[in-house]
């Protein structure tokens, strides 16, 4: 294979499709035991250390990129077929670190640099899965992923279905979606809503580090396609973990939120980075004698539509947050659903908070006044509550 160290080169026709033809080569031979035999890492795999294995059981915070990153070594080391691909993931170990160290360990036949050609790449990957591979695809952000939706709509999240339930597509679509900081418009898309319309696919968004690990872990065992959604803002940013979360068998279900907080008086439903704005606001309206219930959705398909039901036959009151744009989010859905299903039960109409109807703009002061916050999350749990502030 080759080899694409630091940024991946502008690859020529020629080059691609010779790429092209020596992946397939070498993964796409053989069905079943032996494709996965094929990727074999090249290499001995190395296990941590003893004394980075002693500070990982004693572990009391991680940050998400840790997390995401520790799944994806339990995985490989759990499963041979599971193999990593995308824009600088090996050498230069991603360009978020994210896969920091798998290429020293497994090798360049289980984690592939590629060409920056996502269409490319992804149909690869999906083709593959459609042999009993587990592609865990890198995009450098999932407004590149646009270059591959057919691959991930037509191809993977439909083949099961296409095929009377023969042949699945067992393969994850990963990296950071959303605003993160001064990336202006082509870069800070929320896509959550769209790939949650899609039958077919599942669809993660994790908020703290036992969200990301047990996450990745899961989609990665699912036989379905899922996309999961990170958000660069928070690869950096340390949780509190169980020792629970650093087992190898730490998994999440997919489809189940999680929540946050307790309360009575309103419940706060988000995922990703917005969870944050709720638990901050939460902790504001408390001072003022508003009991807040925050649930962290985790999945956005299948949506816990239960859980979400509970609480606000709880509460009584509902406020919605999301970064993405306001007509066709997912906030609209969970509205939507809650309308039909608990109309009866609220005592005021249902808030949302989203991002502005704009392409994200470039300056800073611009691109704060379009992305939702804690105080944006406060004052719409008021008003529910009849309050002011």
């Amino acid at each position: 294979l080759p080899k694409c160290g630091g940024a991946p080169p502008v690859c020529s026709r020629h080059f691609m499709s010779g790429f092209l033809r020596g992946i397939f080569d070498k993964m796409l031979s053989r069905a079943g035991a032996k494709a996965a035999q094929a990727i074999k890492p090249t290499i001995a795999q190395r296990s941590a250390p003893p004394l980075v294995q002693k500070m990982r059981s004693l572990a009391t915070e991680m940050t998400v990129r840790e997390a995401i990153n520790s799944g994806l070594d339990e995985e490989m080391e759990r499963d041979e077929a599971v193999y990593l691909m995308g824009e600088e993931v090996a050498q230069y170990q991603g360009a978020y670190k994210i896969t920091k160290g798998l290429h020293a360990k497994y090798g360049d036949r289980r984690v592939v640099d590629t060409p920056i050609t996502e269409m490319g790449f992804t149909g690869l990957a999906v083709g593959s899965a459609y042999k009993d591979l587990k592609p865990v695809l890198e995009f450098m952000t999932f407004n590149f992923a646009m270059q591959a939706i057919d691959h991930i709509v037509n191809s993977a999240a439909k083949q099961y279905y296409m095929t009377a339930g023969d042949m699945a597509c067992p393969i994850v679509f990963r990296g950071p979606n959303g605003a993160a900081a001064g990336v202006a418009a082509q870069h800070s898309q929320c896509f959550a809503s769209w790939y949650a319309s899609v039958p077919g696919l599942k669809v993660v968004a994790p908020y703290s580090a036992e969200d990301a690990k047990g996450l990745i872990k899961a989609a990665i065992r699912d036989p379905n396609p899922v996309v999961y959604l990170e958000n660069e803002i928070l690869y950096g940013v340390k949780f509190p973990i169980s020792e629970a979360v650093t087992k190898d068998d730490f998994v999440l279900p997919i489809g189940k939120a999680k929540v946050e907080r307790e309360g009575t008086d309103v419940t706060l439903v988000a995922f990703s980075r917005p969870v944050q704005f709720c638990l901050d606001a939460a902790d504001v309206l408390a001072k003022e004698g508003i009991s807040a219930e925050v649930i962290n959705l985790r999945s956005l398909r299948p949506l816990d539509l239960p859980a979400i039901l509970a609480s606000v036959r709880k509460t009584h009151r509902l406020v919605c947050v999301e970064e993405g744009w306001p007509q066709g989010g997912i906030t609209s859905h969970i509205a939507a659903e809650v309308v039909e299903s608990a109309f009866d039960d609220l005592d005021a109409p249902i808030e949302r908070v989203t991002g502005a109807d704009v392409p994200m703009p470039y300056a800073r002061n611009l691109e704060l006044a379009a992305l939702p916050n804690a105080d944006d999350v406060a004052a719409a749990a008021r008003r529910v509550c009849h309050r002011s502030a």
